[in-house]
């Protein structure tokens, strides 16, 4: 069974950027609000929600240098 909610550290490990830069994208109000479970005072990510998140975001940056 594929888990479901991440923790900063996997959610850092899966998009491959500091988990600093994850409390600050919170902080900003980058990720959005819909893809963050607070449990008391830990934060954690519903993976489906970051997915389409992380889409979105790819999405609307039309002129996004590609990898050759």
């Amino acid at each position: 069974m594929e888990k479901r909610l991440l923790t900063v550290e996997e959610l850092s490990v899966y998009l491959g950027i500091p988990r600093g830069s994850i409390y600050t994208k919170v902080c900003l109000r980058k990720i959005p609000a819909e893809c963050i479970v607070r449990i008391g005072r830990a934060l954690r990510f519903e993976k489906a929600g970051i997915d389409s998140w992380v889409s979105s975001q790819a999405a609307s940056r039309p002129n996004a240098p590609e990898h050759k």
